[in-house]
């Protein structure tokens, strides 16, 4: 992954995204929620380039369905726009369920771009020395996901080669015996590979004395300088959220505070990454354009 945030220290990492994460969690202000979608878009293109379209769409396609469907029941509002089955749809729930979608949008981007950044190495060396356990066994479950969707891929393509494939016109009979039996195989695969890795992690003396751990990430001078200019950024966004500057209420009428420059800092922190990333490539083009 050629990203300049991906090369900071770990705990730069990690800081940023505990921020991003928290904020996109916290603030229902619209224009925070734009904001903090937006720039967890640019900065999830900029990591999966072609890979993020499809993952993308199904996450805006789930964001519109929470907004179209949270009017539906949440009736609250001042404001009728029409009556959907005898019940009143509200202009209030419907950006009530907007905001909602927004936040979801937010932060399932933003823990996309955690999963591509943080990897489990960086994760053991920041918390293995702290938290030797919890960190291994952190690592171990993330990785589990990706690990059983590859291995599944690969039971349904060796299915399919020896003619016990599911066809996509097959009957649902059919479609629900082949699911339950890759299922099966998939539960066998996960059983065994647990018990050789409990059996390798014994024979290596795992839990017999206490772990060493090695570092080797550094702290940069720009990994300092990037920390330094969040936590100043972070400090005002928590400013102008103490001020009142991000509190907003949607129900039974709309009511948000202004837009102020508490936007500006938050928008400036959460566009850091894309910022060092951009830098980067800029300064590659202009050397490959000197050779």
């Amino acid at each position: 992954m050629n990203d300049a945030f991906s090369k900071c220290h770990p705990l730069v990492n990690f800081l940023f995204f505990v921020g991003a994460i928290v904020c996109g969690a916290i603030l229902q202000h619209p224009a925070y929620v734009a904001v903090g979608t937006v720039c967890g878009a640019v900065y999830y293109v900029l990591l999966r380039r072609s890979k993020a379209v499809k993952p993308m769409a199904l996450m805006l396609l789930l964001a519109l369905v929470m907004t179209a469907v949270n009017p539906v029941f949440n009736t609250r509002g001042e404001h009728v726009l029409f009556h959907l089955l005898g019940r009143p749809y509200t202009q209030e729930a419907l950006v009530y369920g907007a905001a909602l979608s927004g936040v979801l949008l937010t932060m399932l981007l933003w823990l996309g771009c955690y999963n591509a950044v943080l990897t489990g190495d960086k994760f053991t060396a920041l918390f293995g020395s702290i938290l030797p356990a919890i960190s291994l066994l952190l690592v171990m479950v993330l990785r589990m996901v990706p690990n059983l969707m590859r291995k599944t891929r690969q039971i349904v393509g060796a299915r399919r080669c020896v003619g016990k494939g599911t066809m996509e016109d097959a009957p649902t009979g059919e479609k629900l015996r082949g699911g339950v039996t890759v299922l099966s195989a998939m539960t066998s695969w996960a059983l065994e590979g647990s018990i050789v890795t409990a059996d390798s992690m014994r024979s290596r003396g795992y839990g017999a004395t206490r772990r060493s751990s090695f570092m080797i990430y550094r702290m940069t001078g720009t990994d300092a300088l990037v920390l330094t200019v969040m936590v100043l950024l972070l400090a005002v966004v928590i400013t102008a959220v103490c001020l009142g500057q991000a509190a907003v209420a949607f129900l039974p009428h709309l009511t948000a505070a202004p837009v102020s420059w508490g936007v500006c800092a938050y928008g400036a922190y959460l566009l850091l990454p894309a910022v060092l990333h951009g830098k980067e490539a800029l300064q590659w083009r202009i050397s490959r354009s000197g050779i």
